[in-house]
């Protein structure tokens, strides 16, 4: 075909004399860097077993709450970034523009909402879990077991599936193999390791290795992607002309969107998909859940060593969520301007023989760049990239799940049991969901669509805002009972189960057929429908509160914003230093009568068992464990220095200015309308269509 200005094609002798691609398959020294991303993660894992207290629940399971802020921010940013954001976000970037990047920038207000008013009350309150803050805050226990087990199933069935699709995606193209059980089963081998042995500690190392290395991969195929396409400027015309060659007869599929490059979008959903009023109040609730309530998120700043290191945590991983845009989004949208038929195919023939997906071939997008763009050993890099975004989510999952799963549910069933068994029970149930994961593969295998990281914030639209809303109301309403937050939960999600049911058994049609779905789904964004949800859940959840008994005021002392410096002793209290001990004063007399009575002989085996698990019950562990919880106990009291918070403060202020600057800059199109159909009919020319536009 005739090749313009406006679009760059990249045949394989070009770039064999560019040095940019050659044979795509791994070379030595790609297979070299792998290898010693994984020495160095391995290395993190077994420095983060050398710590002490990994034998105590609040050491295996919050780090020992000894973390300062840039492991705190490093992990919460790595544990966002998956391989679902490399591929999915990129995917999108490909498909649609810029406007993905909204759900990156939002992130950088609601980190801070976090650090400030929902994170301050979650360390008053005492807890390890968020569903554990519930139990505090209404008591009872339907709550606590209700959000911990709908927690698990979103984390089984959407998280960890979501990562291992992803990344099946990203190894299929870098290895060339069909078969992809060796390698992602390898994969999660060496994430169990990570998080069986060190617990959080691990996860928070690993996850600060690897922030450096997904950061600096991929800002070199930014950098590299746009000096390709001759800069930012060049991008913004090529990427309107990137039409495949093979278009779907009497259609504008295929073509980009006129407003690829405005962030937030029209009102009107019948022509927006990122329609900005549904963005503002809709996608909010859903991102509140995400980053504020959800354990996966929470446990890293829960795991700080003060309330000022938490939210220097957050404003450090603001600021790193400036990045992915440019890091994920636009190299997403380089690749479809360097292969227009294959990322940009809307033909199902075509995308079926390009990606094995008839839907799309977007989420091919970023491994595509960079397994036919970047040169041979960089290729290498870049794996390790993706392999640190995928192990980086899994190990974060793991860990959350783990500790949802022993700290609310079996210790419901078992409230008596020993630490020893807690932490095994905690390891135990982390190998059981990679057997699940494993399970798993099969059914991903065969998952096939279009916009995947669109798939995943319309899922959350669905069941996150009822538990945004809850939370939000317990934290800011002393008024709320627990009948009230329970019937609000349970309307919420009945009402977005409803309406996701439907959205699956209707489907989305493709860009050149009909939509013949029902008018409640069709024209009501999932945005919207987040809104809706959020407030019927709130509606639910105020009149059976107003109906129904207060609750009691000792509950809400620490348990609300208002009440998180109330010093007054609750009914519940109980000294965790105290109970501590008790609890390795149990332990240790029960081995002294074991020994009284049998005197055996520890084997070399149980040596190195104890130590892998870092059970220690010698005087010295004792000291550090009761030091460790004397820590834990004084975090309660929410103390920060003037200069810290001068600091902290005037931080924040900047970070806001900053994302309104940004929603307003990149919500203005560059292009008008005119201008755009103007670069797409010379494109459209060129290829032999007429009449389109």
């Amino acid at each position: 075909m005739p090749t313009e200005s406006l679009q760059i094609t990249v045949s394989d002798d070009e770039a064999a004399d560019d040095g940019l691609v050659g044979n795509t398959m791994l070379s030595v020294w790609d297979i070299v860097s792998v290898v010693i991303y994984f020495v160095l993660v391995m290395g993190a894992g077994l420095y983060s077993m050398c710590r002490p207290n990994r034998g105590t629940v609040t050491g295996y399971f919050l780090a020992g709450r000894l973390m300062w802020w840039l492991p705190v921010g490093a992990s919460l940013f790595a544990s966002n970034i998956g391989s679902e954001h490399f591929i999915g976000l990129a995917g999108s970037g490909a498909a649609a523009g810029i406007g993905v990047g909204a759900f990156e920038f939002n992130a950088l207000v609601l980190l801070q909402l976090l650090g400030w008013v929902f994170l301050p009350v979650f360390i008053a309150s005492g807890v390890n879990t968020l569903p554990e803050y519930t139990k505090k805050r209404f008591g009872g226990r339907r709550i606590q077991t209700y959000l911990a087990i709908l927690s698990l199933i979103l984390y089984i069935f959407t998280k960890i599936s979501v990562n291992l699709y992803s990344g099946a995606i990203f190894i299929q193209q870098a290895l060339k193999v069909q078969n992809l059980y060796w390698s992602v089963i390898f994969l999660l081998v060496m994430t169990a390791i990570c998080t069986l042995m060190g617990g959080l500690a691990a996860v928070i190392y690993t996850d600060t290795l690897q922030f450096f290395i997904m950061i600096g991969g991929s800002l070199f195929v930014m950098a590299k992607g746009l000096e390709q396409v001759g800069g930012y400027s060049e991008l913004q015309t090529k990427y309107l002309a990137a039409i495949p060659d093979k278009l779907v007869e009497n259609s504008t599929c295929g073509l980009p969107r006129v407003d690829s490059w405005r962030m937030l979008r029209d009102a009107d959903p019948s022509t927006s998909d990122m329609p900005w009023p549904a963005f503002l109040t809709g996608q909010m609730p859903a991102s509140i859940w995400y980053w504020c309530t959800d354990q996966m998120m929470v446990q890293r700043v829960m795991a700080a060593r003060s309330l000022s290191h938490a939210q220097g945590g957050t404003l450090f991983a603001g600021y790193a969520k400036l990045l992915p845009l440019f890091m994920v989004v636009i190299p997403g949208m380089i690749s479809r301007v360097l292969y227009p038929n294959e990322v940009g195919c809307v033909d199902p023939e075509e995308c079926l023989k390009f990606c094995g997906s008839p839907t799309s071939c977007s989420n091919s997008a970023y491994p595509k760049l960079v397994f036919e763009f970047l040169p041979s050993g960089v290729r290498g890099i870049m794996l390790s990239v993706m392999l640190s975004a995928l192990m980086s989510d899994l190990t974060s999952i793991f860990n959350s799940a783990s500790t949802l799963f022993t700290m609310d549910i079996w210790s419901l069933f078992h409230p008596k049991s020993s630490t020893r068994e807690k932490l095994m029970v905690g390891r135990i149930f982390i190998v059981m969901l990679v057997a699940l994961s494993i399970v798993w593969i099969p059914i991903i295998e065969r998952t096939q669509g279009g916009q995947l990281y669109i798939y995943i914030q319309s899922i959350a639209a669905y069941l996150a805002p009822p538990i945004a809303a809850i939370y939000c109301m317990a934290i800011v309403w002393k008024r709320m009972s627990e009948p009230g937050a329970f019937w609000g939960l349970v309307s919420g999600f009945s009402v977005g189960m409803t309406r996701m049911a439907f959205d699956f058994y209707y489907g989305e049609p493709h860009c050149y057929e009909e939509d013949y779905r029902p008018s409640f789904i069709r024209k009501i964004h999932f945005m919207y429908f987040a809104t809706l949800l959020f407030w019927i859940t709130v509606t639910v959840a105020v009149l059976v509160t107003l109906v129904t008994k207060p609750t009691e005021k000792w509950m809400l002392i620490r348990t609300t914003f208002f009440t998180r410096y109330d010093r007054s002793k609750r009914q519940d209290d109980v000294e965790m230093t105290d109970w501590i001990e008790n609890s390795l004063l149990q332990e240790k007399n029960q081995e002294e009568d074991d020994h009284k009575i049998f005197r055996p002989r520890v084997p070399w085996y149980r040596h190195i068992y104890n130590c892998l698990c870092g059970f220690d019950d010698s005087k010295k562990a004792q000291e550090e464990n009761k030091a460790m919880n004397e820590h834990v106990a004084q975090l309660t009291n929410l103390h920060q220095e003037t200069w810290e918070c001068r600091l902290l403060n005037t931080m924040l202020f900047i970070i806001i200015i900053i994302t309104i600057v940004l929603y307003t800059y990149f919500s203005i199109n560059p292009f008008t309308k005119e201008e755009v159909y103007k670069i797409q009919r010379e494109r459209l020319e060129e290829l032999g269509y007429s009449g389109i536009l």
